[in-house]
This record gives C-alpha cells, sequence and structure tokens, in this order.
C-alpha cells in the first residue's frame, strides 16, 4: 500500500509540479530536478512571456485548489507569491509597459 504523505510532503510536491509547469508552458525543456541544486540565479536565465505567466497562474490556482484543498482566492495569492519566488522573469515586460501607458494616455 503508497505511503500517504504528509501535509508538508504534499505542499513539498506541489512547488515540484508547479515549477515543472512553469517551464512546460514557457517552452523550455528544463525540469525542477535540474535546477534543484542550484545556487545561482537560474530564474534569470530563461524566460516566459506574460501571457505564459497569466496561463501557469491559472493552471497553479486549479491545481493548489485540487491537491492542496485550497479555497480560490488563497490559491490565486499563493500562486502569486511563488511567481515571486520561483518564476521567471518577463521576455515581453517593456511592451506591457508600453500598452499600459499608451492606455493611461488615452
Amino acid at each position: 500500500m503508497a505511503k500517504r504523505l504528509t501535509r508538508r510532503e504534499k505542499e513539498e510536491q506541489s512547488v515540484v509540479d508547479l515549477i515543472n509547469e512553469m517551464f512546460r508552458i514557457a517552452g523550455h525543456a528544463v525540469t525542477y530536478d535540474d535546477i534543484k541544486d542550484r545556487k545561482d540565479a537560474w530564474y534569470s536565465e530563461w524566460t516566459m512571456t506574460v501571457a505564459q505567466n497569466e496561463e501557469w497562474q491559472k493552471w497553479g490556482k486549479k491545481y493548489l485548489m485540487k491537491k492542496l484543498n485550497m479555497y480560490a482566492k488563497r490559491a490565486e495569492r499563493e500562486m502569486q507569491w511563488i511567481s515571486v519566488m520561483w518564476g521567471l522573469k518577463f521576455s515581453d515586460i517593456n511592451e506591457l509597459h508600453a500598452t499600459n501607458k499608451q492606455q493611461l494616455d488615452t
């Protein structure tokens, strides 16, 4: 019979799954196992678009709600923290700023 995971083990596995999905959505052939022992700024080596980040945030929210039984608002907030801590930098952030500036100017 398979061992039942503790809450802590489920949370640790969730981080692994979320990081793997982030790389998959961003189109990089990298996994958590490839970066787990690195002490450098590995997260700045790869990029993702704002749209890819939004897709990852949406996927992660559903994942956390299902796997860790989080309420929607808490899962959304948790994904925001995870994105800040381990998320990839945006490749199109300047375009987003330009769009926002144009919207404010009109």
